[in-house]
């Protein structure tokens, strides 16, 4: 392989993702990721059903391999600035392109989820930063026990508060999922009349099971089904 050819590649990488189609890719490849790292998660934490043993057991497996581990965190890292750049240049990039607001209130987006993406999404960052630093870290959990995800979750769901702004972030989550989840259809170029509908729908209730998923565990813990 020649010398010149990585820097080429990487040149050529560079020009695609300055074009408007490159960044739409670069989003649904990102969301992509982050939405197979969701779906995980959520299997995971879905696992504190099946008692204490069992998810601890989970955690200690997922920590088993340092080098595994943080080669995840960090694929997640850089799907997570991907997204949230474009994201805003995306958004710098249509209201530049449009000076002039839209008379029709909703004209451009026409349902709630795709008008509030930006927000739902800076909103939902906020809530990640928080929740690693309560769950992954303990650094603002006073009872966190490493690789004990059960008490954990327990203990820091039994909050109210806590368990009320996890509830309102997964809520928020779903509703940047939906319509995540079908526009990156189109931004890979599915989108025909006939399926786009099907999509919306698969788009839907995907983000409706991840809603209940993950609302499932704080409501366990708060009713006491879980504890």
């Amino acid at each position: 392989m020649s010398t010149t050819a990585a820097p080429a590649n990487t040149q050529r990488i560079a020009l695609f993702y300055q074009d408007y189609v490159g960044k739409k890719v670069a989003m649904a490849v990102s969301g992509l990721v982050l939405f197979g790292y969701v779906v995980g998660h959520m299997a995971g934490n879905l696992q504190i059903f099946m008692g204490r043993e069992q998810i601890n057991a989970y955690a200690r497996t997922l920590h088993a391999s340092a080098a595994l581990l943080w080669g995840v965190r960090i694929l997640l890292l850089l799907a997570v600035g991907v997204h949230i750049y474009t994201g805003l240049a995306l958004a710098a990039k249509s209201r530049a392109a449009r000076p002039v607001a839209y008379k029709v209130k909703g004209q451009r987006h026409p349902n709630l989820a795709g008008r509030t993406m930006v927000l739902s999404g800076l909103v939902i960052g906020a809530f990640v930063v928080f929740h690693l630093l309560h769950l992954t870290t303990g650094t603002v959990h006073p009872q966190f026990v490493h690789l004990d995800p059960y008490d954990n979750m327990v203990k820091g769901f039994q909050v109210p508060a806590v368990a009320i702004s996890y509830l309102v972030a997964v809520f928020l989550l779903g509703v940047h999922l939906y319509h995540g989840a079908w526009s990156m259809f189109q931004s890979v170029g599915i989108n025909h009349p006939r399926y786009t509908p099907a999509l919306r729908k698969f788009a839907a209730v995907f983000a409706f099971l991840l809603v209940v998923g993950f609302s499932s565990v704080p409501i366990a813990v708060l009713t006491g089904l879980v504890g």
